[in-house]
C-alpha cells in the first residue's frame, strides 16, 4: 500500500510587488531501492523519471503512482526526454553507457558507450539534441546526442572536471555551469566550441541551470549564494539567498518562479522574478533532507523531488573492523532505506 504523508501549506504574500502564493506539499512513498540523483519530468504527459541508482522508475506525477521500471542503468544520473521523438535517454555512469528507451513503452532501443563520468543530461528542444555534461578526465566535457537515433554528433571540451548543469538559449549557445571552477562556459552549438568563460562569483559551486528566453537571463544554483547572469555578457545582475547542498534548479517561465532545493536543510527556497534583474524570495518549503534536485512540470506548474530516507547503520558484527571513513565526497555507509519519498510541491 502506498504510504502518503502532507504538509502543511505555506502562505506567502509580498505586499511590494503584489504578489501573493500559497505552496502545498506532499510525500509518497513508491518503495523500491537505489539512491538517486536528477529528476526529470515529461510535461506532455505529467510522468516523472526518478534515477535509482540501477534503475529509472517512472511515476504519475499527480498521484505518485509508479507507473513503470527501465532496468540495467548501473550507476544512473539523470533522464532527458525527446518527446518529439518519442525517446527518452539515461547517463549510466557505472557503465559509461546511455540508455535510449521508448517514451510510450519504456522499452530499451539500445545502449551506446560514451565514456566516464557520464552525469547531467537535458533536451536542447531548440537545437535538438539530447546534452549530456560528463565529469571526465583529464578534464570534463559536453557530448551531444542525436535524440532520434541515439548517436554521438559532438564532443566539447570544458575546462572544469566537474560540469554540471546545461541550458540553451535557442541562439545557437549552450551554457553550462562548472562547479569546481565556478565559472559558465558558453558553448557554440555550430561549432561545437567555447566561446567564454564567465565567472559567478560569489556563486561557488554552480550546479543546476536554467534559462529564461523573455529576459534572456541565467538562473545558476549554487551552495548558500544563487545569482542570475546576462546571458549577452555574463554580468552578474542579481544575487538570491538560499541553503547549501544545491544539485539542480527548477524555472516555471509562466509563473516566474525560481525553484532551488536546498539538500542540506531540507527545503526548497522559491524566488520570485519581479523583472529582469529584482528577484525575491517568497518561500522556504519544506520537503526532506537530502533532496537536492528538482524539477519543474511547466503545464501543470507542479515541483517535483525524490530522497530515499534510511534507517540507522546496522552495528557491525563482533570483532569487524571499523567501517572506512568516506573518501572524497562520499557519504561512507549508510544505513538500509525504509521510506523512498517523491515529493510533490504545488500551489
Amino acid at each position: 500500500m502506498q504510504k502518503r504523508l502532507w504538509t502543511a501549506a505555506i502562505v506567502l504574500a509580498l505586499v511590494a510587488v503584489g504578489y501573493a502564493q500559497s505552496f502545498k506539499v506532499e510525500k509518497f512513498d513508491i518503495k523500491g531501492d537505489g539512491g538517486t540523483d536528477y529528476v526529470a519530468v515529461e510535461p506532455a504527459t505529467g510522468r516523472v523519471f526518478v534515477s535509482r541508482a540501477t534503475h529509472v522508475m517512472v511515476v504519475d506525477g499527480k498521484s505518485g503512482k509508479v507507473l513503470g521500471d527501465i532496468p540495467d542503468t548501473p550507476g544512473v544520473h539523470g533522464a532527458g526526454i525527446a518527446s518529439k521523438h518519442g525517446h527518452g535517454f539515461t547517463t549510466n555512469g557505472g557503465d559509461q553507457t546511455v540508455t535510449m528507451f521508448d517514451l510510450k513503452t519504456l522499452a530499451v532501443i539500445k545502449k551506446t558507450t560514451v565514456g566516464p563520468g557520464l552525469d547531467g543530461i537535458m533536451y536542447d528542444e531548440p537545437d535538438d539534441k539530447i546534452i549530456l555534461t560528463n565529469h571526465s578526465r583529464p578534464i570534463g566535457t559536453l557530448t551531444a546526442l542525436d535524440p532520434k537515433t541515439g548517436d554521438i554528433v559532438a564532443t566539447v571540451e570544458l575546462e572544469d572536471t566537474a560540469p554540471e548543469g546545461a541550458a540553451a538559449d535557442g541562439k545557437g549557445h549552450i551554457f553550462v555551469n562548472n562547479e569546481s571552477k565556478h565559472t559558465i562556459q558558453v558553448v557554440d552549438v555550430k561549432s561545437w566550441k567555447t566561446t567564454a568563460s564567465w565567472p559567478l562569483a560569489p556563486c561557488e559551486g554552480p550546479t543546476g541551470i536554467a534559462y529564461d528566453a523573455k529576459t534572456n537571463r541565467i538562473f545558476s544554483g549554487c551552495s548558500k549564494t544563487s545569482v542570475v547572469v546576462d546571458a549577452s555578457n555574463g554580468r552578474i545582475v542579481a544575487t538570491v539567498p538560499n541553503g547549501s547542498r544545491v544539485d539542480a534548479l527548477g524555472w516555471d517561465p509562466a509563473e516566474q518562479l525560481i525553484y532551488i532545493p536546498n539538500g542540506a536543510e531540507g527545503t526548497v527556497t522559491v524566488v520570485h522574478q519581479d523583472s529582469a534583474d529584482k528577484y525575491s524570495v517568497v518561500a522556504t518549503v519544506p520537503t526532506f533532507v537530502g533532496a537536492k534536485t528538482i524539477c519543474v512540470d511547466p503545464r501543470t506548474h507542479n515541483a517535483y523531488l525524490f530522497q530515499p530516507e534510511r534507517g540507522p547503520l546496522p552495528a557491525p558484527p563482533a570483532g569487524a573492523p571499523p567501517p572506512a571513513p568516506a573518501a572524497g565526497r562520499g557519504r561512507g555507509p549508510q544505513g538500509p532505506i525504509v521510506a523512498s519519498w517523491f515529493i510533490v510541491v504545488t500551489h
